[in-house]
């Protein structure tokens, strides 16, 4: 059943992303003959006879159904169309862009496992975890800042790399670490926060008073944990494919995100359908790998409901992190408030940090720290409304994974720059379209972790006495599953807190999202990066507040996760002697980790 029904929300959704593409020469409301044109030749001018003769060359005087029908019986055929623009074949431009990204996916894939071994090794050593701030705050440094910085630092000023191309191994270096630290954090943080309750298990112990080896325990420990994450492994691989559009276009990389992008903004249409085709058809490759790399993880012990699900246990993060720096994000916040953000001081232009301007003026000179200030509330308000409804879908989608795996890997295969243009062609660019640009495609992450996590519940042994004596299913989802799904999730939700808020960046950036004069922090980071060498602070300010507001999620979460552990109906016992139906449980718990 489940199959099925993925089968058909996959299809489904297919057909509406294609067909969404198709027609957004149409949802824009301008003349594609136009855009067309000005992308052939901005000189000529857009005479009627001229635009009427690349409407019967691109036969769109027979309408957007027509011009959807020819490309679908094209495509059965195996041809992609030719350009509107270059007049050349669609395929080998698709090829040859998805053959650039998965290179440089691969290359950022391995800096960000490296950087999450670096984050996991010293839980695994102490067998404890910590609040995780670094690694939010690596997750949550904007990557097209990053690529600036590397580009200015390493490419201009040292000169040790190249900064623009693509011709060989060490055009790979800049891009790959300036995608593969945020993924890096994000994985990092993900394995770092289950790792704790997997190395409390009683089997643990039992291994380690056995004499098992301390690295085959700890492999062990990760093989029982990685399961629930997988999928969040394949996603990122999906991420650093299609959505490094800010990267790619930072350091010219000829990728397949760059080139749907620029297919977009010229509306040349059979290119744009191939790239999101090739994106599409990548997102789906990844997403069943996972799922197949996952149910070898867990082996029969999924299928004889043989899993025993990790006890709760704290993460004991200090107070003072949090409050610390909440300290500083709301000072900074509360001072920028009192100020104008939309005065200009030409006079003062790019000034460094003074007492008048405590962070420094833009290139207009206007007050940054104003700006910091008064752009709190779209950004961060913004972001926490996305968050809250991606993790409310994705619990609710997660007890029904047959139905919400297909459009799960349709959504997670666009990048947000895609879903961004098909929502502002149909809206408009502004806060509200770019929100509902990311909202669409920013549940998937959680909807996978809650499925996951729902389906190991149900297949727990405690569960299965549960039904045996007679729960009843409301009880049983109320008290049981509902419990030990939404903590995780919640927590990763608000780790992809300031990911949200960069995706929001990201889409301002390039156009899509808040406009100027608006004081938003993307906005605030595209405007710095033309003068970032001649005045850092106004790039560094936004960068900063976002990493503290990373910082604060999930060291607030961590704290508010202990203390309800600590203090909740669940919370484990006392160590003591252990029974010998506990002693079996924990063995036959093995079954995972073995």
């Amino acid at each position: 059943m489940r199959p099925t029904a993925a089968g058909v929300t996959r299809a489904v959704s297919l057909v509406a992303v294609l067909a969404a593409v198709g027609l957004l020469p149409w949802l824009s409301g301008r003349d594609p003959a136009l855009t067309v044109l000005r992308a052939r030749s901005a000189e000529q001018e857009p005479t009627e006879e001229a635009l009427s003769a690349i409407r019967r060359d691109l036969g769109l005087d027979a309408g957007p159904l027509s011009l959807l029908g020819d490309w679908a019986s094209g495509l059965l055929r195996g041809d992609l169309g030719t350009s509107w623009v270059s007049g050349t074949e669609v395929a080998p431009s698709v090829v040859s862009g998805l053959q650039v990204s998965l290179g440089l996916m691969a290359a950022a894939l391995t800096v960000a496992v490296l950087l999450a071994v670096a984050l996991v090794a010293p839980v695994l050593v102490r067998g404890r975890g910590s609040a995780g701030a670094f690694a939010a705050m690596a997750a949550a440094v904007p990557e097209f800042l990053l690529a600036t910085v590397g580009l200015l630092v390493c490419g201009v000023w040292l000169g040790w790399l190249p900064t623009s191309g693509w011709q060989g191994p060490e055009y790979l270096v800049l891009p790959a670490l300036a995608l593969g630290v945020p993924a890096g954090g994000l994985l990092g943080r993900l394995v770092a926060d289950a790792l704790p309750a997997v190395l409390d298990e009683r089997w643990v112990e039992l291994w380690r008073g056995a004499g098992v080896s301390r690295a085959r325990v700890s492999a062990a420990a990760l093989r029982r944990v990685l399961p629930p994450l997988v999928p969040q492994f394949g996603m990122v691989a999906v991420g650093l494919t299609g959505g490094a559009v800010a990267v790619e276009t930072v350091f010219a990389v000829p990728g397949i995100g760059r080139t749907a992008l620029g297919a977009a903004k010229s509306q040349d249409l059979p290119l744009l359908q191939g790239a999101v085709l090739a994106l599409l058809a990548l997102g789906l490759v990844a997403g069943a790998a996972s799922a197949l790399v996952r149910r070898r993880l867990l082996g029969p012990a999924l299928r004889d409901a043989g899993l025993s699900l990790p006890p709760a246990r704290p993460v004991r993060a200090h107070p003072a992190i949090p409050a610390a720096l909440a300290a500083v994000l709301l000072a900074a916040i509360g001072w920028g408030l009192l100020r104008d953000p939309y005065a200009v001081d030409t006079a003062a232009r790019l000034s460094p940090p003074s007492w008048a301007y405590p962070l420094g003026t833009d290139g207009l000179g206007r007050d940054v720290l104003a700006r910091l200030g008064h752009g709190a509330a779209s950004t961060v308000g913004t972001a926490a409304a996305v968050c809250l409804l991606s993790l409310l879908a994705g619990l609710a989608l997660g007890f029904w994974p047959g139905v919400a795996a297909g459009a799960a890997d349709i959504a997670n295969a666009l990048p947000p720059v895609i879903v961004g243009i098909l929502v502002a062609a149909a809206a408009g660019p502004g806060t509200g379209g770019a929100a509902l640009a990311v909202a669409l495609i920013s549940w998937p992450p959680l909807a996978a972790h809650a499925a996951a996590l729902v389906q190991e519940v149900r297949a727990s042994a405690f569960l299965t006495a549960q039904r045996a004596i007679g729960a009843p299913p409301l009880w049983i989802l109320t008290r049981h599953v509902l419990p030990s799904v939404a903590a995780p999730v919640a927590r990763h939700a608000l780790l992809r807190l300031p990911g949200i808020a960069l995706a929001l960046a990201s889409l301002g950036f390039l156009g899509l999202g808040a406009q100027p004069p608006a004081p938003e922090w993307g906005l605030l980071l595209d405007e710095s990066r033309a003068y970032i060498e001649r005045a850092p602070w106004a790039a560094l300010a936004p960068a900063v507040a976002l990493a503290l507001l990373a910082g604060l999620a999930v060291s607030g979460a961590a704290l508010a996760r202990g203390r309800g552990t600590r203090r909740g109906p669940h919370a484990r016992p006392t160590a003591g002697p252990a029974s010998r139906k506990e002693t079996n449980d924990a063995v036959r718990g093995t079954a995972v980790g073995a």
